[in-house]
């Protein structure tokens, strides 16, 4: 089942294991359960303190259980974690078997608090890179706090349950039988929706931070490396992230980012992260900024409100707040939004399988999205606005020479349609003739580029007609002070290398501001 390098890699972490601990499997005869049986025997070979049982009963055949001895755990997999879910399951035999979290000791014990009956039930898909944040947080809150149960579920080996709750998209969470959150989640952003006073005590707490020399908002590329700059110069540096690596995370393949041959997204993302932390830098996660202040008089402190109420200062200000997917913007978007409108097609490309989908946009993201959707669903219609497709030569002749993908260019999107709750179609204009057509698809993802966070400056800084921050050559704003870096700017170019030494460059033009003032 596993192949030697896995097993090599497995066994040295297995020896990790401090507490005995038994896996529960409920088997029948299908072949995922011949599957699992196979790699259940892989993994209990590998350590005495494991033992393995398949007499378990439950209702989902096949899964198993983990469970440490003497303890009311219950984490289950209805899924054969391999794929991307593998580091899932490695953490969750760890973390079973006691070997410690990596996780801060408030969050932890933020977990072992909450009080009452959270039966927890997470699907996920084998190819989604999202997928294994949601799935590792849920499967270590199971194991901190015995009244949490979760189970992790395929949703390719159990479709007949995702057709019936009409999942279209996923990490999708239930929480005691009804839909709780869609979308990558942080361990802190679930607990915090379930602990009604965090946000207080959030706000309590960083209101009574003394000001900073460097505040930087956004944790992408861009914040991360002024994050780093700055604490190089020995001043008090802050970050403010509404998620740590920013669209980063949803990104599937880095090929691209000099030193570095091969990557993915949140892997990038924790690395970002991680550098950050080995400097003296407050990081205050899951924090949305709603509004800029600046100054009353020259030298004084810039604000930033946050979300929950509070208010951070600092002596200067760096915006790095990045963007994200642009919506097409017709009728019917948002009404089916994760039920048949999608914009991962890793995510959410293997819930349309033998299905017709359609893809909007003709650059790279969008002829990308179709070659790999091709491979798994029954059709794609790659939909382009303008008269040829914008993307480059070797992926338009890749995608051309696929028999189950359709272009259509000078196709001008209208409305998406559904029924029973769920995207059945789209209408398009032909903007060659002015027909108004149609496509009959189960599923569409949109990858049209990118819109600017930056609604909540306007007004502030000078903007320009999209919305982006004005910046000069050292990445300062119209506002003394206050300096821009990344995709959230005009600069050029939206790409990870650029992001990031525009944030290096913007960190030290805020530190010449702090120098001459």
């Amino acid at each position: 089942m596993l192949d030697a390098a896995l097993k090599t890699q497995l066994q040295a972490y297995l020896e990790r294991v401090q507490f005995p601990f038994e896996i529960i499997a409920s088997l029948d005869s299908s072949s995922g359960a011949a599957e699992m049986r196979e790699l259940l025997e892989e993994i209990a070979g590998m350590s005495p303190k494991i033992t393995l049982r398949t007499d378990g009963d439950d209702a989902r055949k096949p899964s198993f259980l983990l469970r440490r001895t003497g303890s009311e755990q219950s984490l289950r997999f209805a899924a054969i974690p391999l794929g991307h879910e593998f580091t899932s399951l490695v953490l969750a035999l760890l973390w079973t078997g006691g070997h410690p979290p990596k996780v801060e000791a408030e969050t932890i014990e933020a977990v072992k608090a909450l009080d009452g009956d959270f039966n927890f039930e997470v699907y996920m898909s084998l190819t989604c890179h999202n997928c294994p944040d949601v799935v590792q947080a849920l499967s270590l809150m199971a194991v901190l706090n015995p009244k949490i149960k979760t189970t992790v579920i395929d949703g390719g080996l159990y479709q007949a349950e995702v057709e019936a709750r009409e999942i279209m998209a996923v990490p999708s969470i239930y929480l005691n039988g009804e839909h709780f959150v869609s979308g990558r989640q942080s361990l802190e952003e679930i607990v915090a929706k379930l602990d009604t006073g965090a946000a207080a005590r959030d706000a309590k707490k960083l209101d009574a931070e003394a000001p900073y020399d460097v505040l930087i908002i956004g944790g992408g590329p861009a914040g991360a490396a002024a994050a780093i700059y700055a604490a190089r110069k020995g001043i008090r540096t802050g970050i403010a992230a509404e998620r740590f690596g920013g669209q980063v995370n949803d990104t599937m393949a880095i090929e691209n980012y000099i030193s570095v041959s091969e990557t993915d997204g949140p892997k990038f993302a924790a690395a970002l992260e991680a550098h950050v932390k080995d400097y003296n830098v407050d990081i205050h996660n899951l924090q949305r900024a709603e509004a800029l202040i600046p100054a009353e008089q020259p030298g004084g402190l810039i604000q930033v409100r946050l979300a929950n109420g509070a208010t951070l200062k600092s002596k200067t200000v760096i915006l790095s707040t990045g963007a994200r997917w642009r919506n097409v913007g017709v009728p019917g978007e948002q009404d089916y939004k994760n039920k048949g409108v999608a914009y991962c097609p890793h995510c959410d490309g293997p819930l349309f399988k033998g299905k017709p989908v359609s893809v909007i946009g003709g650059g790279n993201s969008g002829v990308e999205a179709a070659i790999d959707l091709a491979g798994i669903v029954e059709h794609v219609t790659l939909l382009e606005y303008g008269d040829q497709l914008k993307a480059d030569a070797v992926l338009v002749d890749k995608a051309k020479s696929l028999p189950n993908v359709t272009i259509v260019t000078q196709a001008q999107t209208t409305e998406f349609t559904g029924e029973g709750g769920k995207l059945s179609g789209l209408n398009y204009i032909d903007r060659a003739t002015g027909e108004t057509r149609r496509v009959d698809v189960d599923g569409c993802f949109v990858q049209i580029g990118l819109v600017p966070n930056t609604e909540w400056l306007r007004g502030t800084v000078e903007l320009n007609r999209f919305g982006e921050i004005i910046v000069d050559a050292k990445g300062a704003t119209s506002v003394p002070g206050v300096f821009a870096a990344g995709d959230v700017t005009t600069v050029p170019f939206k790409q990870i290398v650029i992001a990031a030494g525009d944030g290096a460059k913007a960190a030290l033009g805020a530190f010449d501001h702090l120098m001459r003032s």
